[in-house]
């Protein structure tokens, strides 16, 4: 199998992580591997745009507060609201206590059950509750937020979709790109986007740096557990435990950065 070419792989990863109409050539593992690889490139984009609305409604005389609203908003308008759906369609077949069989059932179904309701609520809360925080002692601080726990959010999908971790179902996104990615690639795309975000650490004062780094660890640490926990409950990944992982990734993320001042 030919190798896939780095604009392939950036078609993979935007035209699955995103709406962005980039048309997405290839639909095979090889290419599934090297768009997972990428992901974390797209979350920089979604993190820059995020970070551009909310800089833009604070030029305009708008509060901290809405510009923190503005930045939530643009991932869940890039993304469709699918990592959203994700984490409640997750967060109600973990909420069920069902056999994994039925678990799956339920996160099938459209509708979404209380746990779910509860999951977006504290986490949509806790999201803008940091950025306001943040973009109130800089807008610097809180553009550079925006950015790290973006990038988080998509690092934490690269680790979900390595080698040894299965699908729970035999179709869907989860399916085809479960396993995709070698322990080893994940390592060098985490260490390169550590050096990234310890760029961006500046921003966040003292010991900035390391608050950025701890930030993004701290972050994937907790996806780990959640999709481990999944793994147990649903015998391997979907595409919603997918969804899931990133919103929790990119919450946690910005809870380590709003800690200590």
């Amino acid at each position: 199998m030919s190798k896939t070419p780095p604009l392939g792989s950036l078609r993979f990863a935007f035209g699955t992580l995103t709406v962005l109409p980039v048309g997405v050539t290839r639909w095979d593992r090889e290419a599934a591997r090297a768009g997972m690889m990428a992901a974390p490139i797209v979350g920089t984009v979604v993190g820059v745009c995020s970070a551009g609305l909310g800089l833009l409604l604070l030029f305009l005389g708008a509060s901290p507060l809405l510009a923190a609203v503005g930045t939530v908003a643009v991932p869940a308008v890039l993304t469709r609201g699918l990592h959203l759906d994700g984490l409640a369609d997750t967060a109600d077949g973990l909420g069920s206590g069902k056999p994994a069989e039925d678990a799956l059932r339920i996160m099938k179904q459209s509708d979404i059950g209380p746990f779910g309701v509860l999951s977006l609520v504290f986490v949509l809360l806790a999201q803008v509750a940091v950025l306001a925080q943040l973009y109130g002692d800089s807008w610097a601080r809180g553009a550079a937020a925006a950015v790290v726990s973006a990038i988080a959010a998509r690092l934490a999908l690269t680790w979900a979709a390595r080698t040894g971790v299965p699908a729970a179902r035999p179709e869907g996104l989860g399916a085809a790109v479960a396993g995709v990615v070698p322990v080893g690639g994940a390592v060098a795309v985490t260490s390169a986007y550590l050096v990234i975000s310890a760029a961006l650490g500046p921003f966040f004062g003292g010991q900035g740096r390391v608050r950025a780094v701890v930030a993004v660890v701290v972050a994937l640490v907790v996806a780990e557990i959640l999709l481990r926990h999944c793994r147990r409950r649903f015998g391997g990944v979907t595409g919603d435990v997918f969804g899931g992982l990133a919103e929790t990734a990119a919450t946690t993320a910005l809870v380590v950065l709003a800690l200590g001042g």
